[in-house]
């Protein structure tokens, strides 16, 4: 099977472990190739077809100021990202409950019951 490719869609943009380093350091600043590339220590062609591909997809924008490059991100074309991860947002949040259960009767002196999924508890024997 053909591998899809990573310009067609944010989800395929983001698979690459990079593109979402830079994201995160782009997150809430816009910031100039260069400086990207010294802060990640990536060599700037790199960078530039990692900017490239996630401005293709709308992940990222960019603006001219003189001579450089400004990078910003774009939090509508992130937004169905974060909507399709929130998805599984109740999985997390149950799973959190349930060690935030688990530590309390810890503290307590009691034992949850290892035989279910419910996190009652149950008194140590």
């Amino acid at each position: 099977m053909a591998r899809a490719s990573t310009t067609s869609d944010a989800f395929n943009a983001v698979a690459e472990p990079r593109r979402r380093e830079i994201l995160t350091y782009l997150a809430g600043v816009e910031r100039p190739v260069g400086e990207i590339v010294a802060a990640l220590g990536l060599e700037q062609p790199s960078v530039s077809k990692h900017l490239r591909v996630l401005r293709d997809v709308g992940l990222v924008r960019m603006r001219c100021q003189g001579r450089q490059k400004l990078y910003r991100t774009n939090a509508e074309a992130i937004r169905p990202l974060h909507e399709w991860t929130a998805t599984f947002e109740r999985y997390w949040q149950h799973q959190l409950h349930h060690v935030k259960a688990r530590a309390e009767a810890m503290a307590r002196g009691v034992a949850a019951d290892p035989h279910t999924s419910d996190p009652n508890l149950k008194e140590k024997a």
